[in-house]
């Protein structure tokens, strides 16, 4: 762990689930800010969850493949309906925890060797990420609203993801899904936009990077 006044960074998910634990056990206000359901969550035995915590405001941003796994969705309408505001974004979003918006935790980049978390108390430095959070927050959309949009996308990600690993032509592809060639590569096009890819091959290392593949 190393430290410069009151900027911590941490290596892995076991180093900061030791740092803040006690942090979230006493907060009462949870943003958070995370491209899916693997960055907080998934690689600790007791992971840093707070969705089902009576008595805590608990407000968080996704992007919209949060939504293309059946899991993660129902995850989230299982704790909207506990009381937690779920929002989606369009745009890429800094993977962010700000806790009783004196506390602020910035995940980085995951890397071969793993990923590092940076721990900031300095005020100025908190006020300045809440403030882009709170940007991000009104932009962003009721996660309901994204999720009726996605319900058919959803059941079709793993096939449609199947057949662009295959490296099948369209028009075969759009043959074993039994819908004309229009069809299949509009369905493209929108695991593409909910991936918030640009290219197809971008789309295999997104789905790769959310877990679908």
């Amino acid at each position: 762990m190393t430290k410069v006044d009151d900027v911590v960074t941490v290596r892995g998910e076991r180093e900061l689930l030791a740092r803040v634990q006690h942090l979230f056990a006493a907060a009462k206000e949870v943003s958070c800010a995370a491209n899916d359901l693997s960055t907080w969550a998934a690689t600790h035995p007791t992971p840093l969850r707070t969705d089902h915590t009576p008595g805590r405001k608990a407000r968080k941003i996704y992007l919209p493949r949060v939504l293309l796994d059946p899991a993660s969705a129902a995850h989230l309408r299982e704790i909207t309906r506990l009381g937690a505001q779920v929002r989606i974004a369009e745009q890429e979003i800094n993977e962010t925890i700000l806790l009783d918006q004196r506390v602020a935790i910035l995940a980085a980049e995951t890397t071969p060797d793993g990923r590092s978390y940076t721990v900031l108390s300095r005020p100025d430095l908190v006020n300045g990420i809440s403030s882009l959070f709170e940007v991000a927050w009104r932009a962003a959309t009721d996660v309901a609203v994204y999720d009726l949009r996605y319900a058919e996308l959803r059941q079709l990600t793993p096939q449609l993801l199947d057949l662009l690993a295959s490296g099948c032509t369209d028009e075969s592809a759009a043959r074993t899904m039994n819908v004309g060639l229009r069809t299949y590569r509009r369905r493209v096009a929108e695991l593409m936009a909910a991936l918030g890819a640009t290219s197809r091959f971008q789309a295999g290392a997104r789905a790769r990077e959310a877990g679908l593949l």
